[in-house]
């Protein structure tokens, strides 16, 4: 067994980890303005800031709706690089809301899971039921936020984060600015876990990429293992030969165990 210390920024730096990372965000972009066309969005705001705003793709007026929330470890990216998603749970019945928000450092990692209150209440309200939440990374993480309040009916976290600790020491924290206290306090791993007497959902499933770095996996199965022993409906998988980046590219396909499972869950 070796003593080498862990290399948080190795682990944690997913786009140093996959060097051709930039042709499948090219594939992403071009993929949401193609989707986007076939079927135009309503943009919902959520709240009165420039990208407190969310795409919903109805799929019909009594649909029930999944949140997307995508990645960008907080600090990139935003609604309309994700689009394509919609599509494939479209074929099903289910509409899809993916909502921007701001970003580190223009505001504290606490705002936005404040900003995802917002969007995912607003979803709530109008439909009148707690929206299946699912998201990509730090998606993953605001999933698991959503779901530990009691606000989803239900969340899929893909390659989430639930411990930010690891994260104080890398490059990554440039942006967030986090201390070990705030890492701690804004990890959903140390939240309340949702139960039979908490309002919302008590299903959490944490999927990764098998091809991802160990650190990811990890992450995804201690959560799976915590949240599982306290009570949680949880479900782990890592999905063979994927990294972090084309872990997405199952929700492009309608016949995808994932796009089931998610279906599957917004229809409960």
């Amino acid at each position: 067994m070796s003593d080498k210390p862990l290399d948080l920024e190795a682990e944690y730096n997913n786009r140093a980890a996959v060097p051709d990372h930039p042709v499948v965000m090219a594939r992403w972009k071009a993929d949401a303005e193609t989707a986007r066309a076939a079927h135009p969005p309503t943009a919902l705001p959520y709240g009165s800031g420039e990208r407190e705003v969310m795409d919903l793709f109805e799929a019909g007026p009594d649909a029930p709706v999944a949140v997307f929330i995508h990645g960008g470890y907080w600090q990139a990216l935003d609604k309309s690089w994700f689009s394509w998603v919609a599509l494939a749970l479209l074929e099903h019945g289910v509409s899809v809301a993916i909502p921007s928000y701001d970003l580190c450092p223009n505001v504290r990692l606490g705002k936005i899971v404040s900003q995802m209150r917002d969007a995912v209440e607003l979803i709530r309200a109008r439909t009148g039921k707690r929206p299946v939440v699912f998201g990509h990374s730090a998606g993953g993480h605001l999933s698991a936020c959503m779901l530990s309040e009691g606000r989803a009916g239900g969340a899929v976290a893909i390659s989430g984060l639930f411990n930010l600790e690891p994260l104080v020491p890398t490059s990554l924290n440039a942006a967030l600015g986090l201390d070990a206290r705030e890492a701690a306090a804004l990890s959903p791993v140390h939240w309340p876990v949702p139960n039979g007497s908490t309002p919302g959902g008590t299903v959490l499933d944490c999927v990764v990429g098998a091809a991802e770095t160990a650190e990811f996996v990890r992450q995804s199965r201690d959560m799976a293992d915590d949240w599982g022993g306290k009570g949680v409906d949880t479900r782990f998988e890592a999905l063979p030969g994927l990294n972090h980046f084309t872990v997405l590219d199952p929700l492009s396909d309608p016949d995808s165990s994932l796009v089931r499972r998610i279906v599957e869950l917004a229809k409960a």
